[in-house]
């Protein structure tokens, strides 16, 4: 069984920047593509970034491009995403997730995602 336990959110100002965290438990993280989702009240959920397996690979949702990074440490079996110039319309709950499987090109459905976090608030406001 896999475990992912995500960290790292909080309050935050407009401009601001938050590093969040997801550690993953099993010995196979290294094998799966990885992603973040994100999901503000009343909306769907929403692709903000993947990585693949190894890491060589990296895609982001329109709205992030530009001011989110996504990496991984396979040692540590752990994904991170580094959110710069953040703003108010970031606020949303935030998801990691394990891929299904490895995806050229990466996967943006949720649906191709079996493993999910609990998820961390990030909340941008003055």
């Amino acid at each position: 069984q896999v475990q992912l336990v995500e960290s790292g959110g909080g309050l935050v100002q407009p401009g601001g920047s938050l590093r969040l965290s997801c550690a993953a438990s099993g010995r196979t993280f290294s094998s799966y593509d990885m992603g973040w989702f994100r999901q503000a009240p009343g909306k769907e959920r929403e692709f903000v970034g993947g990585i693949s397996w190894s890491g060589g690979s990296t895609a982001y949702g329109d709205s992030v491009k530009g001011r989110f990074t996504i990496s991984r440490d396979n040692a540590k079996s752990t994904v991170y995403l580094q959110m710069n110039s953040l703003k108010p319309e970031d606020t949303a709950v935030y998801y990691c997730a394990r891929a299904r499987s490895r995806y050229v090109p990466i996967a943006i459905r949720t649906g191709s995602y079996d493993y999910w976090g609990q998820g961390t608030q990030v909340t941008v406001s003055s």
